[in-house]
């Protein structure tokens, strides 16, 4: 199973270590097996796919190429060739000739796409439910939406699958679902990306967005790929834009004009951001939200919805009952504005970017929650188009102003849910952003725990991690070394691991990364007979883990053949 989190650490894997690229990312596809049912992907590479990617890095030096052998996942209306392009509709699905401009400038740079993820059909929707492939799954409450439309490319990341892919973001699809996932979203420049090789959903405002587990991750690719392309005609050169200063003015929206829907977890944790960024040097400035909130209604309830059908006209005339039906009455609702109201629209947006740009002025950047709250799927099953509107109260806006944006982690609710703010400003300020970003969500010391009872996913006790701050970072077993026991007596029942010096059995667990700080907590509220001790995974390597005391196991009921806890409870 892979443990590499970030680009560095592949890169060391081969520089370093000397590993080839050919274990790593096999390695790498394993991981992916762990979360088959999480609806990650629509077309998942295989080693044959990836074999000409492997000739050609074999023949190279591993320091040659600043992404050598880099696993990268792509959103399913990104062109990537040998793979089919669906937009999340098998019918529309097509063969490329060509990769889409970004990708080949990663290819270029020694990364390997690993394949095509899962989204909200034709990128209509912020919320990743929308999909014939199955509802993308929060990692840390598969109750909860993962936030689309982006969703299984942040889904890929935040799994550690690979460190870094590759999104779009027309109304916020690059930045929600990195808020639900607890990981970076940049939404960059209009025009910084070029969009050449993507399916447009409104191809005057789409940008190609970078998923990453770092600031720094994402700019180092932001970086590689922001290469101006002649053939998009909405591609734009870049700008030099001066960093910001040891003290900075952020804006923040009146408080009357903040929503949080009735969720008040979020709101405390928008004002501990708050509180986070004047740490850092910063002075808080009170601005008049109304004209971002005007433009952000413009997007789905002006002219622009003409747009996604024009993206997508042929097929929709020809072939429009192959869509979902949330999708259908989105793209078909594109027909019916005029030019009037074009124009009105766009008389109006001149106004409100007027406006808005003269506030952008008296700050350095502005800063809002990413989503003023996070829905479970069965919420937006049954209100699909409010609770999605709702997730657009602060993303609508931004690409209808021109901002760069670039969402981070902020923190987590006591049920276990990840919260995260965006930060935006006016184009081509995408190093400074992440620059504040990087130091808002500097990385803890950790430390990895292997669970294998009701601490794990989507079980009763796995609260418990999830408000300490740990994060998934593994599905795996044990080595061949342990009998694994269901202790009755108790109410519930508890797990037993022992450890045992013939062979034994290899056991499911979940590894997670606990923040040091935490974990003294975390395991003072562990009870007996369990205890802390080191666990040997099925690849050799070893973590902290909870063993069982020997003396619990007497009389308890042997249940190694099972394999795991999750088989246990199936069977009671």
């Amino acid at each position: 199973m892979s443990t590499f989190k970030t680009i560095n650490d592949y890169l060391r894997s081969y520089r370093i270590e000397g590993r080839s690229v050919r274990e790593v990312l096999q390695n790498c596809l394993d991981t992916s097996i762990g979360f088959d049912d999480k609806n990650i992907w629509i077309t998942k590479a295989d080693m044959a796919f990836l074999e000409p990617y492997f000739i050609r890095l074999e023949k190279r030096d591993p320091y040659s190429l600043p992404l050598y052998g880099v696993p990268f996942a792509v959103k399913d209306n990104i062109d990537v060739i040998g793979l089919p392009t669906t937009a999340g509709c098998a019918e529309f699905s097509y063969l490329p000739n060509e990769h889409a401009f970004v990708v080949e400038q990663l290819i270029n740079a020694g990364a390997i796409p690993i394949g095509k993820t899962n989204l909200d059909q034709f990128a209509t929707g912020l919320v990743g439910t929308r999909s014939p492939y199955g509802e993308g799954i929060n990692l840390f409450d598969p109750e909860y939406i993962s936030g689309g439309s982006s969703s299984g490319s942040a889904i890929a990341v935040t799994a550690g699958i690979v460190p870094f892919s590759l999104g779009t973001d027309t109304a916020g699809s690059g930045r929600v679902p990195a808020a639900f996932g607890n990981i970076v979203g940049l939404k960059p420049t209009r025009g910084a990306l070029s969009i050449r090789g993507v399916v447009p959903a409104c191809k005057s405002l789409d940008c190609v967005a970078i998923f990453a587990q770092t600031c720094e991750d994402a700019q180092h690719v932001y970086d590689l790929c922001s290469n101006y392309d002649a053939q998009d005609s909405y591609s734009r050169e870049k700008s030099s834009v001066s960093s910001l200063a040891e003290s900075f003015r952020f804006g923040v929206p009146r408080e009357n004009q903040l929503e949080f829907f009735g969720n008040s977890a979020y709101k405390t944790l928008f004002w501990e951001s708050v509180e986070q960024l004047e740490a850092l040097g910063g002075s808080r400035v009170e601005i008049d939200f109304s004209p971002f909130m005007e433009t952000a209604k413009l997007l789905y309830h002006g002219p622009w919805v003409a747009e996604r059908y024009c993206g997508i006209k042929d097929f929709a005339m020809a072939q429009s009952d192959a869509m979902m039906e949330v999708t259908r009455g989105i793209v078909l609702s594109g027909t019916k504005p005029s030019a009037i109201d074009a124009f009105d629209g766009f008389y109006r947006l001149s106004q409100l970017k007027r406006h808005s740009d003269e506030i952008m002025k008296t700050i350095d950047f502005l800063v809002t929650p990413t989503a003023g709250t996070i829905y479970t799927r069965e919420e937006v099953r049954n209100n699909p188009l409010e609770l999605n509107t709702n997730l657009g109260y602060y993303t609508n806006f931004m690409n209808l102003l021109d901002l760069c944006a670039c969402a981070v982690p902020a923190g987590f609710t006591q049920e276990g849910l990840p919260f995260g703010i965006t930060l935006a400003a006016s184009t081509w300020s995408e190093h400074s952003l992440l620059n504040i970003g990087s130091k808002l969500c500097t990385k803890r010391e950790t430390v990895l725990l292997a669970v294998c009872g009701a601490h794990m996913s989507g079980l009763p006790l796995n609260h418990e991690l999830t408000t300490k701050g740990a994060k998934l970072v593994e599905k795996t077993f044990t080595a061949p070394l342990y009998r694994f026991y269901a202790i009755e007596s108790f109410i519930p029942p508890r797990p037993g691991l022992v450890k045992i010096n013939e062979t034994g059995g290899s056991i499911e667990v979940e590894v997670w990364e606990v923040p040091t700080e935490n974990f003294g907590a975390f395991f003072n509220g562990v009870p007996s007979p369990l205890a802390l001790g080191t666990l040997t995974l099925i690849d050799g390597r070893t973590v902290k883990g909870f063993m069982c005391e020997s003396y619990a196991t007497e009389g308890a009921r042997e249940i190694t053949q099972l394999g795991g806890w999750r088989s246990y409870l199936a069977t009671r």
